[in-house]
């Protein structure tokens, strides 16, 4: 667990300190296996396509169209999802959340057709809409502002492990090609669906509904935990008390636009990374997955270190716009260089800076939003956000089928990450920021640079 997470409270409020170290011990570790269980079964078709694609026969572009499907489902149906969640519980809607996307994962073994494939997309794109920007607003239930990014970022350590574990297991998976009849990508959906089936239950369980009855907090601890909440709500001021006038907030709908360039960049990476070290040589599928886990690990470094600069001196938008950059130095390099082990640097590199920007991003939502308005928020800016899930990849397939190269994709990529970062000063405008890189703050201001409370 990461120690800024656990130690970040107000400065001399040892019962803060105390609550929200003992908050991120309970919460973290089963929020980020959860998450483990869903990046593990929507990163599974990268694998499952070295053998699908042929049996479909169909393109690469074809192919990526269950992408599509899938993230159109998962915009659709986000804010409903989000806003059942708040009325719900989050551990009633996160435990049905996950029992429907793993037995849809579970079905897809099953198709055979091209149309089967798509519908299986479409099915698990509805069944796990809602999952993360529920996390994220349950975070937001539990850690106040001072300390939520690191929160954020340690609950997302979850998405590189998931590649860390995932990959090798998902090539492995494909080696058991014929055992029992099973084709190998039928093993990957069929294993990788079981574990969201099986801790579903526990959720109900693991999860509580709020900090406020909880018995393992002491009482000073829970009092201190809750007044810190409440003075967030309060900054936030008055919230909208229709979803339709959360929609048209204008910081809505530029942090949705905004953030396309994460999952524009990261599900694109993800999806076509298999095939981009397949044609590294002569390589099994298990290989495949040990090597395409290696950018993974580089990024899980970049989710402990960057959150804790962030906090640091409270500056979201140079960090955010520092990775963005990376970001587009990654791909430029994989892009451009012929040697694979300067490729996997330029890869491991595009990685850190599309997750790692992605707490500070993120824990800006709340600082304008709470409530049910802070439901329907980040999961509208998510909704829309991942829609890039969908055609980064296609984006990619669209290219690589004419001209004919993986590499030549992350082209798709680079326009990506530096339209982004072009974005990030309209960011700061529309949410608040402050002076951008390379200003000084007034002196005579109470606040750092980039802080701003709305």
């Amino acid at each position: 667990m990461d120690r800024g997470v656990l130690d970040h409270g107000a400065d001399g409020d040892a019962a803060l300190r105390a609550a929200l170290r003992k908050t991120a011990w309970r919460l973290l570790p089963f929020l980020g296996l959860l998450y483990v269980i869903a990046y593990i079964d929507r990163s599974n078709v990268g694998f499952a396509k070295l053998e699908l694609q042929a049996e479909l026969g169909v393109s690469a572009t074809a192919f990526t169209l269950g992408q599509v499907f899938f993230f159109t489902a998962y915009a659709l149906f986000e804010v409903p999802s989000n806003l059942m969640l708040h009325r719900a519980g989050a551990h009633r809607w996160i435990a049905r959340i996950l029992l429907t996307w793993g037995l849809v994962t579970i079905v897809t073994m099953l198709a055979h057709t091209t149309w089967q494939f798509y519908l299986a997309r479409f099915a698990l794109g509805a069944a796990e809409a809602g999952f993360f920007p529920g996390v994220l607003y349950y975070l937001s239930q539990w850690f106040p502002g001072s300390a939520r990014g690191r929160a954020i970022g340690a609950f997302m350590l979850a998405a590189p492990l998931s590649f860390i574990l995932g990959n090798p297991l998902m090539g492995l998976l494909m080696d058991l090609d014929g055992a029992w009849g099973l084709d190998g990508w039928q093993w990957v959906f069929l294993v990788t669906g079981v574990p969201a089936v099986l801790v579903a239950p526990l959720v109900l369980v693991l999860l509580p509904s709020g900090p406020g009855r909880v018995r393992w907090l002491a009482p000073e601890e829970r009092r201190a935990l809750v007044e810190a909440l409440a003075a967030d709500r309060a900054a936030a001021g008055e919230q909208p008390h229709r979803t339709l006038a959360v929609l048209r907030d204008r910081r809505v709908l530029v942090a949705a636009l905004f953030f396309l360039a994460f999952p524009l960049s990261t599900y694109g990476l993800s999806f076509w990374l298999p095939t981009i070290i397949d044609g590294f040589g002569e390589l099994t599928t298990t290989e495949v997955g040990l090597v395409s886990a290696i950018p993974y690990v580089c990024v899980a470094a970049g989710l402990v270190v960057v959150p804790r600069f962030v906090a640091r001196r409270d500056t979201p938008y140079t960090w955010i716009a520092a990775m963005l950059g990376l970001t587009v130095a990654g791909f430029t390099v994989a892009a451009l260089f012929g040697s694979p082990l300067v490729q996997m640097l330029g890869l491991c590199a595009a990685a850190v800076g599309g997750y790692a920007a992605q707490p500070a991003f993120w824990a800006l939502i709340p600082r304008f939003l709470t409530g049910a308005a802070a439901a329907a928020g980040i999961a509208a800016v998510n909704a829309v956000g991942n829609l890039g899930g969908g055609f980064g990849p296609l984006g990619i397939a669209a290219v690589v089928d004419s001209a004919g190269s993986a590499l030549t994709g992350l082209i798709f990529l680079l326009a990506v990450a530096l339209l982004g970062l072009a974005a990030v000063p309209l960011l700061r405008r529309a949410l608040g920021g402050g002076p951008g890189p390379g200003t000084t703050a007034d002196p005579s201001s109470s606040t750092t640079p980039e802080r701003q409370t709305t």
